[in-house]
C-alpha cells in the first residue's frame, strides 16, 4: 500500500517520468495496481486548474484509478458541529432526535470511511493487487484510508502497541496538521477555514469496528477517548504542531513528554487493554450497513450521559476475564 498527494499534472498536462517511473518499478510485466483518489472526478478535474490533478491512463497504463469522494473540510466540520448540538439538546422529541441525527450526515461519513477503507483492503487482499491512496495534499483523508485499512487486514495493528506505531508513521509522521484541524472542537464559536475532524473520524471508525469484533482489538474505548482528548488537548507533546518539521523546530521530542510513554506504563496499560482480546490473524470485514453503523455514544453522549453502569459492567467483565 501506498500512499501520496495528487500529482502536479496542472491544465497542460505535465508529465513527471520520475514519478511514472517509481509507479512502474511497483507492479511486475502484467501487473495491475489500484489508484483510490479521495475527491470526487469533478474535484479531481478542477484541481487541474491550480497546479493539481490526477495520473493520465496513458502515463500509467498498468494502474487504475478510483474515485470514492470523502469529505475533509467544513463539511466534515459543519457534520460534527451539527451532532453535538443535536446530542446536547435533551429536549428534542425521539422523532425529532433521529431527523437532526440524519441531517447532520455524521454517520454516513462514518460510512464513507470504512467502505472506502474495506475498498482498499479488498484490492489488496483479494485482487493481490498494489494500492496508491491520495486526495490532495495527502496528509487528511489519504491517511484515514490508508490508517483504516491497515487495522482491517493487519492483526498487529489491532495490538495496544501496533496501534500506536500505526497512528505514528500514519498520522503523526506522515504530516497530518494536528494544530491546524484540531484548533478549536464542535463547542468553539470560531469557524476556522482549515478545521475538520478527520482524526476523531479515524478514531469514530475504530470504535465501530471493535463493536462489530468485541475480541479482535486489544485495546477498548477508553483509549479511543483519550486519544481524542489529547488530540484537542494534551499535557503531552505527542499531537503538537502540523508535520516532522515543525516538531524539529521547535524541538518538541526534547521539550515535552510522549503520550506513548504515559499510556504504556504498567500501572497506566492496564486500564486501556480490553479483557475480552483474542488474537484475531484473520482480516475482519467491517458491515456498512445502515444498521451496523451505530451513533458512538461513549464519546457524543459522554457529558451528558453517565457512564456509571457500563463502567461497572467493564469492570465486572475485566474480573471474571482475569479469574479464567
Amino acid at each position: 500500500m501506498l500512499r501520496s498527494s495528487q500529482p502536479l499534472t496542472g491544465p497542460n498536462r505535465k508529465r513527471c517520468r520520475e514519478d511514472e517511473m517509481l509507479l512502474g518499478t511497483v507492479l511486475d510485466e502484467g501487473e495491475r495496481g489500484f489508484i483510490i483518489d479521495t475527491r470526487s472526478a469533478q474535484a479531481a478535474k478542477q484541481a487541474r486548474m491550480t497546479g493539481g490533478g490526477t495520473e493520465p491512463k496513458s502515463s500509467y497504463p498498468q494502474w487504475r484509478r478510483l474515485h470514492r469522494p470523502l469529505e475533509r473540510g467544513r463539511p466534515l466540520q459543519e457534520s460534527f458541529i451539527k451532532l453535538v448540538e443535536a446530542c446536547n439538546d435533551t429536549s428534542i422529541t425521539m422523532d425529532r432526535w433521529l431527523s437532526r441525527l440524519e441531517s447532520c450526515r455524521w454517520l454516513s461519513h462514518v460510512k464513507a470511511a470504512l467502505s472506502t477503507a474495506c475498498l482498499a483492503a479488498q484490492c489488496m487482499d483479494r485482487e493481490e493487487a498494489s494500492v496508491l491512496v491520495h486526495g490532495a495534499e495527502g496528509t487528511d483523508t489519504t491517511l484515514l484510508v490508508t490508517a483504516l485499512a491497515q487495522v482491517i487486514l493487519d492483526p498487529s495493528c489491532r495490538t495496544l502497541v501496533g496501534f500506536q506505531g500505526l497512528l505514528e508513521r500514519e498520522w503523526i509522521e506522515a504530516g497530518h496538521p494536528f494544530h491546524l484541524r484540531c484548533a478549536r472542537s464542535a463547542y468553539s464559536h470560531a469557524r476556522l477555514k482549515q478545521e475538520a475532524p478527520l482524526f476523531l473520524l479515524f478514531l469514530d471508525c475504530v470504535w465501530q469496528l471493535s463493536r462489530q469484533f468485541p475480541f479482535s482489538l486489544e485495546f477498548g474505548e477508553r483509549l479511543l477517548l483519550t486519544l481524542f482528548d489529547n488530540a484537542y488537548a494534551s499535557a503531552y507533546g505527542t499531537f503538537l504542531c502540523n508535520n516532522e518539521k515543525e516538531r524539529c523546530l521547535c524541538k518538541v521530542k526534547e521539550r515535552t513528554h510522549s503520550l506513548w510513554a504515559w499510556l504504556n506504563q504498567p500501572g497506566e496499560k492496564e486500564k486501556y487493554l480490553n479483557p475480552l482480546y483474542s488474537h484475531n490473524a484473520l482480516v475482519i470485514w467491517p458491515s456498512v450497513e445502515p444498521q451496523s453503523i451505530q451513533l458512538w455514544q461513549g464519546l457524543f453522549f459522554r457529558w451528558i450521559r453517565s457512564s456509571q453502569h457500563l463502567d461497572e459492567a467493564w469492570a465486572e467483565i475485566q474480573r471474571l476475564a482475569e479469574g479464567n
